[in-house]
């Protein structure tokens, strides 16, 4: 018997590849791609017949909030990673601000140990900047298994917090690689909180955090990160207003969007969902839903975030503004934009490099990203004429719930393959948990 050439065939398929949508096989061998063409299947020691399904690079949600660890009720590792692999995402980037915060060697070693045998898919871990640690952050970005910094200039869900100026410019002295921003102004965040307190209702969300207040937190970051020499990625863009500002400083900044911005629009999102719309930045006015999608035709976006940040419906039903801000996203990150794809929105191709060459680029993900021989066997296989209505019954969140509850949408991720294994196909997970750390250019060993 003639040994096989490869472990795996991904035979049939449209591959979206770095030269275009082509009809290719793809061979996987160790982990990682071997060939790309047309192939004998039997070459291969397991065939997945992709036919009518295109191909696309594995899905990077570099923005999630999985609260690790937490109480029974909360958000983890394990059914957070689960979600993102049920919605086709293969690589994960968890942010800081859960409990404890992510600010030491050992709160990331202890994340990366938690995460072990429990996370379904690939992963890296953010630093969370702050006043304690701003000095230690070039050392600490360059740990294996963090993705780099994160600086929350304006107060959301968490503690953390770096608001005034001499400590932003501390933090951005202290390192070289792309530091991620959430960027509201928290002095005028304070100023208006009365407004929401006043008003009693979420309609009033995005009058309390306003567009100033997002233009004023980007502007000073980006004047900033010129003083600094530091290169930086704003986060869930949400207004119209802040795209000319990116798109003057594109030498120093990247920008990322959310589905749900795209997506949703006050005040209907208020009418519908009430508090369950809650989310900061927020959603608006339809005008900035248009701003961003003409920012996404543009290419001032880089890629796209589902800032999934889970609360459970008992906490989000508090009366407003004690209801927590946040929403699950990663589960639902692919099908809401496969749904644009179908509405003519954005092309198949222009949503790869949202989800996973842009995010390749912004991070220096070492071998993820694209379809390429000798990178990772990272696959999302995708039906674009699949019919779908998306529920709450099919979220893997422990909130249970999902703001695109009952959404029709055409496109649907079919299977996920993490480097070179199948790990969910037809919506249902396969083997165990196999989600392993993210190398990254910038942290890999010297030899």
């Amino acid at each position: 018997m003639t040994a096989s050439r490869y472990d795996l065939l991904i035979a049939g398929g449209q591959a979206v590849t770095p030269g275009g949508i082509v009809p290719a096989d793809i061979g996987v061998v160790g982990g990682r791609i071997a060939a790309i063409g047309a192939i004998d299947r039997s070459a291969a020691g397991e065939v997945f017949d992709a036919k009518g399904l295109h191909v696309l690079p594995g899905v990077i949600d570099t923005q999630v909030h999985f609260r690790e660890p937490g109480l029974e009720h909360k958000e983890d590792l394990a059914t957070g990673t689960a979600g993102a692999l049920l919605g086709g995402v293969t690589t994960v980037f968890e942010m800081p601000n859960t409990k404890p915060s992510t600010l030491t060697e050992a709160d990331l070693a202890d994340k990366l140990r938690r995460a072990k045998g429990r996370a379904w898919c690939d992963h890296a871990f953010f630093m969370g900047a702050a006043d304690e640690n701003a000095e230690k952050l070039g050392a600490l970005e360059k740990l294996p298994g963090c993705c780099g910094v994160k600086v929350f200039m304006g107060s959301s869900t968490g503690s953390l917090l770096v608001s005034d100026d001499d400590t932003l410019l501390r933090v951005l002295k202290s390192g070289t690689r792309r530091v991620a921003i959430h960027a509201e102004d928290e002095p005028r965040l304070l100023a208006r909180k009365e407004i929401a307190e006043k008003a009693g209702k979420p309609h009033a969300h995005h009058d309390w955090r306003d567009v100033e207040s997002a233009v004023l937190a980007t502007r000073r970051i980006l004047n900033l990160a010129r003083r600094a020499g530091r290169r930086i990625h704003v986060l869930h863009i949400s207004t119209a207003d802040e795209m000319p500002l990116l798109a003057e400083n594109r030498d120093v900044a990247t920008v990322e969007v959310t589905p749900q911005h795209l997506t949703l629009a006050a005040p209907d999102c208020y009418d519908r969902l009430g508090t369950y719309a809650q989310m900061n930045p927020p959603v608006r006015e339809a005008r900035h839903r248009e701003g961003l999608w003409r920012a996404v035709a543009q290419g001032i976006v880089d890629v796209l975030g589902s800032d999934h940040a889970p609360h459970t419906k008992d906490e989000k039903s508090k009366p407003y503004p004690q209801s927590p801000s946040g929403m699950p996203g990663v589960q639902t990150l692919l099908p809401i934009m496969l749904e644009h794809v179908h509405q003519g929105r954005l092309s198949l191709e222009r949503l790869v490099d949202l989800t996973s060459a842009g995010a390749a680029r912004i991070y220096g993900i070492a071998g993820k990203g694209r379809i390429a021989v000798g990178y990772d066997a990272d696959f999302t296989l995708v039906d674009l004429n699949a019919r779908r209505t998306i529920t709450n019954k099919w979220i893997a969140s422990k909130t249970g719930w999902t703001p695109f509850d009952g959404a029709e949408v055409t496109g649907w991720p079919i299977a996920a393959i993490l480097r070179g294994r199948v790990a969910m196909r037809d919506d249902t997970l396969l083997g165990a948990a196999g989600g392993e750390p993210v190398r990254f250019v910038d942290t890999l060993p010297r030899q």
